[in-house]
This record gives structure tokens, C-alpha cells and sequence, in this order.
């Protein structure tokens, strides 16, 4: 499966469009990485595990896009774009979405 947030795929023609698709995860953050996350607000340097968990969600998000694709007989998608947004009444989850247009190439 080609995945590309280009419009076309250079060297290939799309030969039909097979519809928008995505993929969606919600994933809750736990209150060790919020501790962990507060000490690294007041000293400075990276949230580790906040990132973990940014790169875990998006990568969930991409296969689950790419499975409905596949399920509507698709082998690339093309113009994927990548959502982030926090929900919760502390802001404690993260939701990740993925949507692009699933297409057959040659």
C-alpha cells in the first residue's frame, strides 16, 4: 500500500477512487506519565512518554486507515492528513485522526 500526503503518486496513474477513509484512536494517558510529564514542565527537556504515546496513536490511526482502504479493494492512499486533538474534562485523552482517499494506481 503506497500512503502518501501528496495528491498523486509520481510515476503512476490513479485509476479509480474508491472513497475517503480513516482511521481514529483515542488513547488515555495514565497519571504516572502526567507525574512524569509535570517534572519535565518545571526542569525543562522532552516528554518521552507523551511522545510514546503520540507516535503509538498516530501509527494505529495510519493501519487502521490503511485496512478500510484495503477493505474497498484500494492500494494507495493519497492526500493523508494527520489530526490531533485532547478530549476529557482534564484534557487526559489524546485523539489521533487519519484520513486520506483510498484509490487503485497503476
Amino acid at each position: 500500500m503506497i500512503l502518501t500526503t501528496t495528491p498523486t503518486i509520481q510515476g503512476k496513474n490513479i485509476v479509480e477512487y474508491k472513497g475517503v477513509v480513516f482511521g481514529e484512536v483515542i488513547a488515555g494517558v495514565n497519571f504516572l506519565k502526567d507525574i512524569s510529564a509535570s517534572v519535565r514542565n518545571i526542569i525543562g527537556g522532552r516528554a518521552h512518554h507523551y511522545e510514546e504515546e503520540l507516535i503509538q496513536a498516530r501509527a494505529e490511526a495510519m493501519r487502521e486507515m490503511e485496512e478500510r482502504a484495503r477493505q474497498l479493494g484500494a492500494d494507495a492512499i493519497v492526500g493523508i492528513d494527520i489530526d490531533y486533538e485532547v478530549l476529557g474534562e482534564t484534557n487526559g485523552m489524546l485523539m489521533v485522526t487519519a484520513s486520506g482517499t483510498a484509490v487503485c494506481v497503476e
